[in-house]
């Protein structure tokens, strides 16, 4: 099977995909284009999937180039491959040719940004810790550092849980007012106590919040739709052992 791989018309003709779990070597709950060294998958078929998509891509897999996330608003500014132990941080950003940033999700966002004018492109890993902490915002100033400016800049959330599927309790919903009374509009209320939390939703406003030029949800939801994407949710719900990484890349 060949690979699934998702495009947004405001990131052309910047080289980027969203990979859907379609057309890899890996087997079982894995099954196809798991990507995560972090998983319990055979080492041998993530790298075969990893393989697949640096051509995809256009690079070497040495240049396929990613970070040890952690869910905070920690970005990486990268102008070569990283070799050895990966930094731990959640967003990477460069202005370097051939260099493919990627982020590892099963739920959470993968956000790619590009200002095509300043040559300038980043990734992020933007789940609702990371995207409450900041992370969109830290991602637009490290492309700013490097020459971007955010009003030229375009920003897609990629496949991601949607709000249908994404239950929570009155804590997260705490932590949320907490931080801004505006974020109550992006619950909703769910059975008994539990609420339905918009995590796209919540992205696309920060994005615009901080001012980006240009951003869109590609409206794929990882948890409803097993045959294309891997959900760490998902997962858990049918008490599998572990789950797959999908991934998402982007290069000048």
């Amino acid at each position: 099977m060949t690979l699934e791989i998702l495009t947004s018309d405001i990131l052309s003709p910047v080289r980027h995909g969203f990979f859907s779990r379609r057309g890899g070597a890996s087997s079982g709950i894995f099954s196809g284009l798991n990507c995560g060294y972090g998983s319990s998958d055979q080492t041998e078929a993530v790298t075969v999937n990893r393989q697949r998509v640096a051509a995809a891509m256009e690079v070497e897999s040495d240049a396929l180039v990613g970070v040890h996330q952690v869910h905070s608003p920690t970005v990486l500014t990268v102008d070569a491959p990283i070799n050895g132990e990966k930094p731990k941080a959640d967003a990477v950003v460069t202005a370097t040719p051939g260099l493919a940033l990627t982020i590892l999700t099963a739920d959470c966002q993968p956000v790619l940004f590009a200002d095509p004018d300043a040559n300038v492109i980043g990734a992020a890993h933007a789940g609702w810790r990371g995207a409450l902490d900041g992370v969109l915002e830290a991602t637009l100033d490290a492309m700013e550092a490097l020459g971007a400016q955010r009003q030229n800049t375009v920003a897609v959330i990629g496949p991601t849980i949607s709000q249908g599927a994404y239950e929570v309790g009155p804590d997260f919903l705490d932590e949320f007012a907490a931080d801004s009374p505006d974020n109550l509009r992006f619950f909703a209320n769910g059975s008994g106590d539990r609420l339905q939390f918009d995590l796209p939703a919540f992205g696309l406003h920060k994005l615009r919040q901080a001012g980006v030029g240009q951003a869109e949800w590609t409206r794929h939801c990882t948890y409803s739709d097993p045959d294309r994407f891997y959900s760490y949710r998902r997962s858990t719900h049918a008490k599998e052992a572990d789950y797959g990484r999908l991934i998402s890349a982007i290069k000048l």
